[in-house]
């Protein structure tokens, strides 16, 4: 069995090193206890053994371990390189075993490492078997479950901000992507405050992997939560998000149909 507490002990005494005056640091640390509990929820849903559901909560208690390291090295680069935090985290939980803070299992090890690996990634590599290609699909889906949630309560809350959003127009690119179901690709330079910034969180719907999720994201109504939060001022904007709204909410539905 895996001590859960003493691996949410380990991990708040490894984040608290970090200033939690920079940007995102405390944010990170409360979406990875909040995903957490999201792989717990979407592992429960899968009908996993106890054994199993806490595995699915290590992976995610540190699958954004680092994103600190992370923030902490771009912050003195000047933003200048652009790290894959996930990578970073199996560095950082690979070097001098400090995963064995967490769990000293051989064999569970690798499986956490490589749904760490591909947590963040656009597709999932092809050469994982079957029970790590499970708890890869978990942490994604629970990663994104937490991300929506972080749509409706904690992005794009200052008044700048929304008012950027209102007053945004839906670059042709991205408003194509979605209407093909296709999760549109994060650059990574672009503005978060911006309506492409919410299509793009919302284009996650598309690499859900499980029925399991896509229910909760029905059930909790995350895509008609998230757009209206904003009175977008440009009329061809409305109907532009009305259609993709539709689009989305009916891939929903047409999703738990076929799952």
């Amino acid at each position: 069995m895996i001590d859960l507490e003493k691996c949410k002990k380990e991990f708040l005494k490894y984040t608290e090193k970090f200033d939690f005056e920079k940007e995102g640091i405390k944010r990170k640390q409360l979406h990875s206890l909040r995903v957490m509990e999201e792989c717990k929820k979407v592992a429960k849903a899968l009908k996993l053994n106890k054994e199993e559901i806490e595995l699915a909560e290590l992976i995610g208690l540190l699958h954004d371990i680092g994103r600190f390291e992370q923030y902490n090295r771009e912050n003195e680069q000047c933003n200048e390189m652009i790290l894959d935090h996930a990578n970073l985290g199996v560095e950082i939980l690979v070097k001098d075993d400090y995963i064995k803070k967490y769990i000293d299992d051989k064999y569970y090890i690798p499986i956490i490492l490589k749904a760490i690996k591909n947590h963040n990634k656009l597709e999932i590599e092809d050469d994982l078997n079957e029970e790590e290609l499970l708890y890869a699909k978990i942490i994604r889906d629970a990663d994104k479950l937490d991300i929506f949630y972080e749509g409706v309560e904690i992005y794009w809350n200052t008044k700048k901000e929304k008012e950027n959003i209102e007053n945004s127009k839906i670059s042709s690119k991205i408003e194509e992507q979605l209407k093909n179901e296709k999760q549109v690709k994060k650059l990574g330079n672009e503005r978060n405050d911006t309506v492409d910034s919410l299509l793009m969180l919302l284009s996650y719907i598309y690499d859900i992997n499980f029925r399991e999720t896509l229910e909760i994201i029905d059930k909790e109504n995350y895509v008609n939560k998230i757009l209206n939060r904003f009175d977008f001022k440009d009329e061809k904007t409305k109907e532009q998000i009305e259609e993709l709204k539709e689009i989305l909410l009916k891939f929903i539905k047409t999703s738990l149909i076929k799952k």
